[in-house]
């Protein structure tokens, strides 16, 4: 037992600890916005990344909507005493209660999904308890990875390419937000191919190779990484920079699967899926990222600005058949269409066009975007008492 009081430690966006009620209700709120409709096949779902942003939204959407069973894996970090664990560990803990309350049948690995350990295990759990696949979602945000064959550490950067990137950003250091000015030198070349050893898709199609080896693969296995493209507003330091080059590596990863006889051989799937923009924690530590969001927000209203879970929702329903695919002219599955509408994207520019008029037209969304962040560490949900004392050291779930 560790009942203590805390508060939030944040320099910035930087938030270095969560409140475990806070992150709690943060994910009962999604669950309880996700219509239930769990008739028919309860499919075999293996979510890569389930802790966090898409990956958790695409958790709860599965067990919600369509009755998924199988596993969930992420990297999170236990109650130390010193600090709280993450947020991402109490989340798991909560999505554990929601899903045994209902009587869903699904199981959370706290492991680094890099490794060769981790895909042994969870292919040890998937052969005793569920067998094949139907799913394999991939949604790993993470800033390294040691490669499984060679032992060496590679580290992702979020910088340019070819030329410096300027942009404006959105600073909360002070009482109100204001815009800085940031500026980041390009990437070199070796930075860029340490980048995509990391989000690129080498980690992915080991994952299915190693499902595979073990007979794994369900008869017309489908897997969907997640990517983003986004704004040309933001495109010198996401789609054109360091990151991009991972999210293309990332789509010729799932390109190369279409043509392997392992899937070919399962009359198998492979997609990467574009989602919209959305509050995450790996998207807020990107440069002018939290500016443009705050601005995206501002033009659509909260109605207009989807939810990950309502676009998970969406890719659900598309894996599952229930709604036809909508596919770009590259074979990607497209759910961002809400966000890149030309009416949309131009009334963001007139915005980023004089970035400091555009903040002062765009308060509101400022604080929309600072009060989601925080929310992803479980504080300023309106329903917790952060004056009480909280239990912090919460168990990983096991299956009950």
């Amino acid at each position: 037992m560790s009942l203590r009081q805390i508060e939030p430690k944040q320099r910035g966006l930087l938030i270095v600890n969560s409140h475990p009620e806070g992150a709690a209700q943060t994910v009962r709120r999604t669950w309880e916005a996700i219509p239930a409709r769990t008739d028919g096949r309860r499919p075999v779902a293996l979510i890569l990344g389930h802790s966090a942003g898409y990956g958790l939204a695409t958790l709860l959407t599965g067990l919600r909507r369509h009755g998924i069973r199988g596993i969930g894996v992420a990297f999170e970090t236990a109650d130390t005493g010193r600090r709280t664990a993450t947020a991402g560990w109490y989340r798991t803990a909560a999505a554990a209660r929601l899903a045994a309350e209902a009587g869903h049948d699904i199981r959370f690995v706290n492991a680094d999904a890099f490794s060769a350990d981790a895909k042994s295990h969870v292919a040890d759990l998937l052969e005793e308890h569920y067998g094949p696949v139907d799913h394999l979602i991939y949604s790993l945000a993470a800033p390294r990875r040691t490669d499984p064959g060679s032992g060496t550490v590679h580290h992702s950067v979020i910088k340019p390419l070819g030329a410096p990137y300027e942009a404006p950003a959105l600073d909360f250091s002070g009482p109100d937000p204001k815009v800085s000015w940031a500026r980041i030198e390009p990437g070199t070349d070796e930075e860029t191919r340490a980048t995509v050893a990391v989000m690129g898709g080498d980690d992915w199609n080991l994952w299915i190779r190693a499902l595979a080896g073990r007979g794994l693969l369900a008869e017309k296995f489908t897997t969907a990484a997640l990517t983003y493209v986004g704004s040309e507003v933001t495109a010198p330091v996401y789609r054109q920079g360091t990151i991009g080059a991972a999210k293309e590596h990332l789509e010729q990863t799932a390109r190369d699967l279409n043509d392997s006889a392992l899937l070919k051989e399962k009359d198998g799937r492979a997609f990467t899926v574009v989602a919209g923009a959305a509050v995450t924690q790996a998207s807020s530590a990107i440069p002018s990222i939290a500016l443009y969001t705050a601005f995206l927000h501002t033009v659509l209203g909260p109605r207009g600005f989807r939810t990950p879970a309502e676009q998970a929702a969406d890719l659900w329903d598309q894996l599952e058949g229930r709604t036809p695919l909508v596919l770009d002219e590259t074979g990607r599955i497209r759910l961002d269409g809400w966000e890149l509408d030309d009416e949309v994207q131009d009334r963001v520019r007139e915005l980023w066009a004089d970035p400091q008029r555009g903040l002062e037209a765009s308060r509101s969304g400022a604080d929309w975007f600072m009060n989601e962040v925080r929310g992803l560490y479980g504080w300023n949900v309106d329903t917790v008492a952060y004056d009480q004392p909280a239990e912090t050291d919460i168990p990983w779930p096991t299956p009950r």
